[in-house]
């Protein structure tokens, strides 16, 4: 027996660490493009005046999205996980509304607002913990993921509470990034057409270079405008494609403050941190303020992040 399962156990390790090792696929080639655009207008191009300006935005470019992808993403904290005594208890338990009655009496003392469609606890049996508010499953990283919004091939990363700001600024300079190097780059891609540049290898990576920095501008401004878009409405990725569930019901504005705190949400309170790719998001990622909390009389017994003057 145990080596039937020693030979399931071992094809099934191999093709972990090839998904593992396939998955950086993306990311190698992100960093290929931009280390030929680097090559391309610094060494090839050699635009003085531009050169300053330039190594600004692929500083940061290249930080917000380093801090992106190496980033780990946040874990609920032990005390979402079920007492070893519950948790047997249930294991054990066959029927679902015995399981759930384990899991009302465990979440007593957390503050969650949110349930699932059906009003039960949001459980996940694959981690065996109780899922705190904005809290999902990611089955890529095979783990719970504070406020997660989406898993992104692109930084083989899970994006969600311990790196959204980074994954906005990645955004944000790898569009600014783009921008300057389409323009600047546009006066010798006319000059091509016209066939007045240089007849040089140079000219061909004036070619790609444009067509490279263009592409890469309309999909990320897309993208850059959801996300600020959701930002603004504090919401995640699939809390816009599937509202959050309240006691009081489902609601897509249920964490929404308005704009001004949406943004410190994710950013702070400090402006000039907002920038730079440093972590300054409020919370812990275990608990968040609801518009909601002063409606329903159950969250009313719990307080998060008082505002000062304020009882």
């Amino acid at each position: 027996m145990r080596d039937n399962r020693g030979r399931k156990m071992a094809p099934t390790h191999v093709l972990r660490c090839c998904q593992r090792g396939l998955a950086w696929i993306p990311v190698i080639f992100i960093a290929l493009v931009v280390c030929w655009s680097y090559y391309a207008y610094v060494v090839e191009l050699c635009i003085f005046v531009y050169l300053i300006f330039f190594h600004l935005s692929f500083i940061m470019f290249v930080w917000s999205y380093w801090k992106t992808i190496f980033t780990k993403p946040a874990n609920p904290s032990k005390e979402f996980c079920l007492p070893k005594a519950e948790k047997e208890r249930y294991e054990k338990e066959e029927r679902p509304e015995s399981q759930q009655e384990i899991l009302w009496r465990a979440a007593t003392s957390l503050p969650l607002y949110t349930r699932t469609g059906a009003g039960a606890i949001r459980y996940c049996d694959r981690c065996q913990v109780i899922k705190p508010d904005r809290c999902h499953h990611c089955s890529a990283c095979d783990m719970c993921v504070l406020k997660m919004d989406h898993h992104c091939p692109w930084v083989n990363n899970c994006v969600g509470f311990s790196n959204y700001k980074f994954f906005i600024l990645f955004l944000a300079y790898s569009l600014l990034y783009c921008l300057f190097i389409a323009a600047t780059v546009l006066q010798y891609f006319i000059k091509f057409w016209t066939n007045e540049l240089p007849d040089t290898h140079a000219k061909f990576h004036v070619l790609f270079l444009f067509f490279v920095a263009a592409m890469f501008c309309i999909s990320i401004l897309s993208l850059f405008s959801y996300h600020l878009w959701l930002v603004g409405k504090n919401r995640s990725t699939i809390e816009a494609f599937r509202a959050p569930v309240f006691r009081t019901g489902s609601d897509k504005n249920g964490f929404s403050l308005g704009f001004r705190k949406n943004i410190a949400q994710v950013f702070g309170d400090q402006k000039k941190y907002w920038l730079l790719p440093v972590f300054t998001s409020q919370g812990d990622g275990l608990t968040f303020p609801t518009r909601l909390v002063n409606v329903d009389a159950e969250q009313a017994t719990v307080t998060l992040h008082p505002e000062p003057n304020k009882r």
